[in-house]
């Protein structure tokens, strides 16, 4: 009898120091990022404006849901590509509504400590980034084209010139 009520109690005090998010959510997420057109580079910066990850679409990058004690993380993907303009993306956590879990499985660690510790009370908003990106609009200033006598070329010119005949 007194074996069942230790194992019992074991249980219990298992269930009680262990965290609702940490077992059923996550506490690192994998974000695929893809674009069009293909091939362009990604950037992505925590919310401290870090360099955490350097790359190409398409491209799978694992993101630690916390930021610290009680602090949702939260990070930036800039898309680059010659001939289109860039493109920044804020990449978001939200709260997980398992972390409310600790309220009747975790106890007071899951829900003060061991969930805010480990990021497991976040989770990713939206696990996959497809963005389009638009092609360059900056227009050149359209000089056209300008006649210059011997006299107006610069003297680092004039060693390109190449003489032409007019037979």
């Amino acid at each position: 009898m007194s074996k069942k009520i230790s194992v019992l109690g074991l249980a219990g005090l298992i269930l009680f120091a262990t965290s609702c998010a940490s077992i059923v959510s996550k506490s690192t997420y994998p974000l695929s990022i893809d674009s069009a057109p293909s091939q362009a580079s990604i950037v992505i910066k925590d919310k401290k404006g870090i360099e955490i990850f350097t790359g190409q679409t398409p491209a799978t990058v694992d993101l630690k849901a916390g930021s610290g004690f009680f602090s949702k993380a939260r990070y930036q993907v800039t898309f680059s590509k010659n001939g289109y303009d860039s493109k920044t993306i804020p990449v978001e956590f939200k709260l997980d509504g398992w972390y409310f879990g600790n309220i009747v499985f975790g106890g007071v660690l899951g829900l003060l400590i061991i969930d805010p510790a480990t990021g497991a009370m976040f989770k990713l908003e939206n696990e996959f980034i497809n963005e389009t990106l638009a092609p360059t609009t900056a227009s050149v200033e359209n000089k056209g084209l300008k006649v210059y006598t011997l006299d107006e070329i610069p003297e680092a010119w004039k060693t390109q010139l190449v003489q032409i005949d007019n037979n």
